[in-house]
C-alpha cells in the first residue's frame, strides 16, 4: 500500500513538472517572439527556465533566498537595539558618523568646517 502512494506522488510530481514546463513554453512562445523578437523555445528549455528561476528566486513552496529572511531581520534588529541602548550618547554619535550612509559627505563637511 505504501508503494502505491509513493508511485502516485512521483507520478503527480512528474505530471506537475511537465504541466508547468508546458505552461512556461506556451506563454514564452506566445509573448516573447511578438514583444521582444525572441525565438520560440521547446519543452526542455522551458523546464530549464523553471529550474533556473527556482535557483535564482526560490518558489514552488520550498526554501530559496526569501524564505525565513523576516525572522533573520527581526533577530538582527533586536540585537542591534540591545547594543544601541547600551551605548553612551558619545558612542552613538561616533557610530552614526563612522557608519553613516554618506560617510564621504560627512568627511568633506568636517574638512570644510576645520578649514
Amino acid at each position: 500500500m505504501k508503494k502505491f502512494w509513493i508511485v502516485k506522488i512521483v507520478l503527480f510530481g512528474a505530471f506537475a513538472l511537465l504541466a508547468l514546463g508546458l505552461l512556461v513554453m506556451l506563454l514564452w512562445n506566445w509573448l516573447v517572439p511578438v514583444l521582444f523578437k525572441g525565438v520560440p523555445i521547446n519543452l526542455w528549455q522551458a523546464m530549464g527556465l523553471l529550474v533556473l528561476s527556482r535557483i535564482l528566486f526560490g518558489g514552488f513552496g520550498g526554501g530559496g533566498w526569501g524564505h525565513g529572511s523576516h525572522h533573520r531581520k527581526s533577530t538582527w534588529r533586536e540585537k542591534f537595539n540591545q547594543k544601541w541602548s547600551g551605548m553612551t550618547p558619545e558612542e552613538k554619535e561616533r557610530f552614526k558618523h563612522s557608519f553613516g550612509r554618506c560617510r564621504k559627505f560627512h568627511q568633506q563637511k568636517e574638512q570644510e568646517v576645520m578649514a
